[in-house]
């Protein structure tokens, strides 16, 4: 084995704006005696602060961090020299109306300091937050479908035994439901690379209720929609939403009694399609205080950011009535 030293590189100071740069790095100092911080153009931009601005202080600074995170922010950097060791702080800025994550990383207890003063640096974790937070509503929701699957489940078996005859006649139509039910669940669960034209508004609502359409119970969901194209981005939404839908309708609902009926129907206005969905013969309704579980918001979500429409609940004593209001560019999409 050579007992040669491995030669290091020295790092100059362009090598090191070379890699600052490529890294996305911002720098910052401070003087621990006047509080004047000292950024680096990337900084000024990072933060939003006109360049001219020379005097950069904390409370300069704070005009841009949001307000949610103000106090925490001010705490945290008051804290900095008692802290022993590395710091590392997240928090949000408000820039040209958007919000933009900043992690603020430095080394505490005095132990860099030259000339009074703190160094460290600014990174821009912006996609690293959004991608935190979309994976904790996946799992929310993941979490949210799963506990809907197994109460549907249930649901089934009870409705279906309520009309077989035998237990192997009961076996067919739970596996037929269940079939359709993992129908439906393919339409609001997209497959990476699959294509898609979309679908028949008609056709999507009845794949989406087939599995509630009890057997020998007369005329129990009715379908009564337009010839209508829904595109390949909103059928998946939509789908969601009437999923939710029915999915409390056989938790609460009427598709929880046999003499319960559901009626689907769909009138165009201009630029508007609206979608109602008419519950009757289920079991006496109270509405909630609010609608703020994690189906709700989802499906209120839904509505407004992809279909460009809202969502209204009317808990008459005849049975529950939904109305969708989508626009008709963003359903075609």
């Amino acid at each position: 084995m050579s007992s040669d030293k491995i030669s290091m590189p020295v790092w100059n100071e362009k090598h090191l704006r070379a890699a600052t740069d490529a890294a996305g790095v911002a720098l910052w100092a401070w003087n621990v005696d006047t509080d004047a911080i000292t950024m680096d153009e990337r900084a000024y931009d990072l933060w939003d602060v006109p360049k001219s601005e020379k005097h950069i202080t904390f409370e300069i600074l704070s005009r841009n961090i949001h307000p949610a995170d103000l106090e925490r922010v001010r705490s945290a950097f008051a804290a900095t020299r008692a802290i022993v060791g590395a710091y590392e702080i997240d928090f949000r800025i408000l820039f040209d109306g958007d919000i933009r994550w900043i992690s603020a990383r430095g080394q505490g207890d005095d132990a860099d300091i030259a000339d009074r003063t703190m160094f460290g640096i600014f990174l821009d974790v912006t996609q690293r937050k959004q991608a935190e937070e979309a994976n904790e509503l996946l799992a929310g929701e993941m979490s949210h479908r799963v506990k809907n699957l197994l109460t549907i489940a249930t649901a089934l078996t009870q409705f279906t035994s309520r009309s077989a005859a035998t237990k192997e006649d009961m076996a067919h139509e739970l596996t037929n439901r269940l079939m359709a039910l993992g129908r439906a669940q393919d339409l609001i669960r997209p497959t990476p690379g699959r294509k898609s034209e979309g679908a028949l508004l008609g056709d999507l609502v009845s794949i989406l209720l087939a599995p509630y359409d009890e057997r020998e119970a007369s005329v129990r969901i009715r379908v009564s929609v337009p010839k209508m194209k829904v595109g390949e981005m909103s059928s998946t939404t939509l789908a969601l939403v009437l999923h939710e839908l029915a999915t409390n309708s056989a938790k609460y609902g009427s598709l929880s009694l046999a003499s319960g009926t559901l009626d689907v129907s769909c009138n165009a206005h201009g630029d508007e399609v609206v979608v109602t969905w008419t519950e009757r013969g289920g079991p006496p309704l109270k509405a909630p205080a609010m609608l703020n579980g994690f189906g709700s918001r989802l499906v209120q979500r839904s509505m407004a950011a992809q279909l460009g429409g809202s969502i209204a609940f009317d808990w008459s004593e005849e049975g529950l009535v939904v109305t969708l209001i989508m626009s008709k560019d963003r359903l075609a999409r």
